[in-house]
């Protein structure tokens, strides 16, 4: 009788698309979602402690950006935050034409948000990047205008890792007088940021990403900076998003950022980045024709990004997949566009090797035996796909 074949055991390395939440998480939330009534909004007892357990997670996701719990405005994720902060100063800037600086390399969601305020009449600006994906604060300084009501540069970009020269900028924007809103999913609380000390004006943070529960997020809104809500409704979250707030969500939320803010940006960066150096260097030594994409030393510390030549992404995930490895080969938000990546165009990749862009992003879970299975597992799949397309090309 012929043995039964045995599955690999599975390796998840795609926490940039989404994260597993904390066990720790889930037991604060559990009580919430099993015996938790009252709404923060009710007038009796049960709504007033509804309302002290929202505003104590206010707390702590402030603490993890360095601002005031009063400008945090809970959201249903990240891009609703980014909606929330583009269209929101956008509509209540000055009179006369609205202008918008962006990176090129920006998320999807605040690409779609700035190319909806130009049909409205907004003029956008977007700011080319070096081969590694990084603004140049001088040519920001240079395209800033007297009607510019707003610029919108992520920390960090989530398909190529490269951490954005935030200090800079923050102290150019200053200088301007413009708001400046930054995404800051990926980054926070795994390098160093903190909207005090880099004159942020607006951050957005996503709840996943912090190990929190999916569908929780935020926009911090520094206090004077006046936005137009989104979400009319109740006047909940100080009038900037209506709706009844998800509690439970909200909650897990604050305790995934409290989490993240005594364990993130030290240890555990350091034990990822360390997995990382060790991944990156193994595949680079072991398969020909691979190079990194982004920035070296300015990135994510859990963030990998390649490009391979002679394959196709799409028949390298597949391949990783059976062989029980999830990867990704950029923004899971971009990818259902099916167009080259944005991000890679902007760098200056060859189309051909963008379409083998791979992504490995490492989390609080992922150990030492994850990375030697990718190694052992990667390698010889590129190889028998190159093989298999080589005679297409002769």
């Amino acid at each position: 009788m012929a043995s039964e074949a045995v599955e690999p055991e599975r390796v998840y390395l795609d926490y940039a698309g989404f994260a597993p939440v904390d066990p720790r998480v889930l037991a604060v939330m559990r009580p919430f979602l099993e015996a938790g009534i009252g709404n923060p909004s009710a007038r009796h007892s049960l709504g007033a402690e509804a309302r002290e357990s929202l505003d104590a997670a206010r707390v702590k996701v402030a603490r993890l950006c360095g601002g005031a719990s009063g400008g945090i405005v809970f959201t249903s994720g990240a891009t609703e935050a980014n909606n929330l902060a583009i269209k929101g100063v956008a509509l209540r800037a000055r009179a006369g034409a609205t202008r918008v600086v962006l990176s090129a390399v920006e998320h999807i969601s605040v690409i779609n948000a700035c190319r909806d305020l130009e049909k409205a009449g907004a003029v956008l600006c977007a700011l080319p990047v070096d081969g590694d994906g990084r603004v140049d604060p001088g040519m920001l300084r240079a395209v800033l205008t007297p009607d510019t009501t707003l610029v919108s540069i992520a920390a960090a970009n989530p398909e190529i890792g490269t951490v954005q020269p935030l200090k800079e900028i923050g102290r150019i924007t200053r200088e301007a007088g413009v708001p400046l809103h930054v995404d800051a999913v990926g980054a926070l609380g795994r390098v160093p940021l903190n909207v005090e000390t880099m004159g942020i004006d607006l951050l957005t943070i996503s709840g996943n990403d912090l190990y929190g529960p999916p569908g929780s997020g935020a926009l911090w809104v520094r206090p004077g900076v006046r936005v137009h809500p989104q979400v009319l409704g109740g006047g909940q979250e100080g009038g900037y998003r209506s709706g009844t707030e998800n509690l439970p969500g909200m909650v897990g939320f604050g305790v995934a950022a409290e989490l993240m803010r005594v364990e993130g940006a030290h240890q555990e960066a350091a034990r990822l980045a360390s997995l990382r150096d060790r991944l990156q260097g193994g595949l680079l030594e072991t398969i020909p024709d691979c190079r990194l994409t982004g920035s070296r030393g300015a990135r994510l510390p859990h963030h990998l990004s390649l490009v391979l030549r002679g394959v196709k992404a799409d028949g390298v995930l597949l391949d990783l997949d059976l062989a029980g490895i999830a990867a990704s080969s950029g923004s899971a938000c971009a990818s259902l566009t099916q167009t080259t990546s944005h991000v890679l165009r902007a760098i200056g990749c060859p189309a051909e090797e963008a379409d083998g862009s791979l992504c490995f992003t490492l989390g609080r879970w992922n150990t030492g035996a994850d990375v030697d299975a990718v190694l052992e597992r990667l390698p010889p799949i590129v190889a028998r796909l190159r093989a298999l397309a080589a005679p297409l090309h002769t």
